[in-house]
């Protein structure tokens, strides 16, 4: 699936990303002392001082580790940030920092990936110029602020499921993630819901591999871990500050309470788990697997008693299908319209909205939508934002799958004809699309061009044969088509497998 005018688009993308770098200074100077971009990345200096516990034999949950911050993360997190206790934190922020940059550019180069699209010197400029613009969503800012490690995961997630099911390994990195931060070991509820055991299996077996690592070399931080302090929600922060973007977070900001109505909120998360999952297999189903994973990514940032701001990096891959969508010049004009109505909300929704608060803090600013209060009317929308666009994305995956899979969205045209799963793109070529069945394996009912180059049989004002045009519903999994690529153009070579890292 080639760029339509390359080199325009790759020009016009690199301009946006330098407005987005320059943005940065406009939304919070970068020179604002702790509130720029580099300034402060108290997470990892908390992550510092857990492996500087570990390698002077200190509990890890034991001690405050930065003021009166605890240690939230399991003993194996501790032994990977081993490194960091060499080195000074000046140098570990910057190599943080870099990382971030570096693992949100793989993140989207993957996402193009697993759509279909090939790795080209275009894609690598667009996809350059979105890490600008994503440093601009209040999720990505506040991970790098704050030296967060949420992008690295979701990096290991993206490689790790959204690729075709198969896969031996397929699971098994989720797993690892989880048991660095527990949050993405809902990919097991996922997969157990859908049936898939070699994933679940794959999930069990890297989260189980963290803790026998976890209590061999840390046996008593593990049992004091994974018996105690795992259930002390009190050690993570309160669920009335504005920037829980979780479900509950938006009974207790709307209640006015640090402790909203408990059988109220698990019954808000049973039905977002049963919607999240019910939405993410529909995406499954229909072959949109990063679309699949985003979602569910999403949903954990839901049901979560706790979730930041930052941990709502799940958007990146959303606004990548956005792009995606609205660069298909296969589709039709409205729905690449209205993708690209979607990535503006999206990127109104997480823009890093900045809010100065010179009575409170002279020199401070705060960002994220979340934050603008004074409008109280509007409230019911702004205390929670985030859950509004879980919402939106849970709409639209809905509505445009079947949009894109009714008839006529997806039929072919003579200008660029699709090959449907299984049919060699030389019979094509040379004969046309099939009548019969889907996997070209029999004779029956296929075109065949005379001697002369010219089909039999009179033409309609489409330059067809007189046989009716295939739609999408002759041909199976050409309606599934929105995000990815179930077929490709004569002149392309269809996507035979999992996508590699970039």
């Amino acid at each position: 699936m080639n760029l339509p005018r390359p080199v325009l688009l790759a020009t016009g993308f690199a301009v946006v990303g330098v407005i987005a770098l320059a943005l940065q200074d406009v939304v919070v100077p970068l020179g604002a002392q702790f509130w720029g971009l580099l300034h402060n990345q108290i997470d990892l200096s908390v992550y510092q001082a857990g492996a500087r516990a570990v390698a002077n034999g200190v509990s890890l949950y034991d001690v405050k580790m930065i003021g009166d911050l605890d240690y939230t993360y399991s003993p194996f997190s501790a032994l990977l940030f081993s490194p960091l206790a060499w080195m000074s934190f000046d140098v570990a922020r910057m190599l943080w920092s870099a990382g971030i940059v570096v693992a949100l550019y793989l993140v989207i180069m993957l996402s193009f990936r697993s759509l279909g699209r090939p790795v080209t010197w275009p894609l690598r400029v667009i996809a350059a110029s979105l890490v600008a613009v994503a440093m601009l969503f209040e999720p990505v800012r506040t991970t790098i602020w704050y030296g967060q490690i949420n992008v690295f995961l979701m990096l290991v997630i993206v490689a790790d499921l959204a690729r075709p099911d198969g896969g031996r390994l397929k699971g098994f990195w989720t797993g690892v993630a989880a048991g660095i931060k527990l949050t993405p070991l809902i990919f097991a509820g996922y997969f157990l819901v859908q049936r898939n055991w070699r994933a679940l299996a794959g999930v069990v077996g890297g989260f189980a591999t963290t803790m026998l690592i976890g209590f061999a070399a840390l046996p008593g931080d593990s049992w004091s871990y994974w018996t105690g302090k795992l259930f002390e929600s009190d050690r993570v922060g309160s669920a009335q500050l504005r920037g829980n973007q979780s479900l509950r977070g938006m009974l207790a900001n709307h209640l006015d309470t640090d402790n909203p109505p408990t059988l109220l909120w698990l019954a808000l998360v049973l039905a977002g788990l049963a919607v999240g999952f019910a939405v993410a297999t529909y995406a499954h189903r229909k072959g949109q697997e990063l679309l699949a994973v985003s979602i569910v990514g999403m949903t954990a940032c839901v049901v979560s008693p706790m979730s930041w701001g930052h941990h709502w990096v799940w958007f990146i891959p959303i606004l990548v299908i956005g792009i995606h969508l609205v660069l298909d010049t296969r589709q039709p004009r409205s729905p690449r319209v209205w993708a690209g109505v979607g990535a503006a909300a999206l990127v109104l929704l997480a823009f890093s909205w900045p809010t100065h608060v010179p009575a409170l803090i002279p020199d401070g600013y705060y960002t994220g939508l979340y934050v603008k209060t004074r409008i109280t009317w509007l409230n019911w929308f702004t205390v929670s934002p985030y859950l509004w666009a879980y919402l939106g994305v849970l709409v639209a995956t809905v509505v445009g799958l079947r949009m894109v899979g009714s008839r006529g969205y997806s039929s072919p045209t003579p200008a660029d004809p699709i090959i449907p799963p299984g049919v060699a793109a030389a019979v094509i070529a040379e004969g046309g699309l099939p009548t019969g069945d889907a996997g070209g394996t029999g004779s029956e009912g296929t075109r065949r061009p005379d001697t002369g180059g010219e089909e039999s049989g009179p033409r309609d004002s489409r330059g067809t044969s007189g046989h009716t045009p295939r739609t999408s519903e002759d041909t199976p999994g050409m309606a599934d088509d929105l995000v990815g690529t179930d077929g490709e153009p004569v002149t392309e070579t269809p996507d035979q497998g999992p996508a590699a890292p970039v």
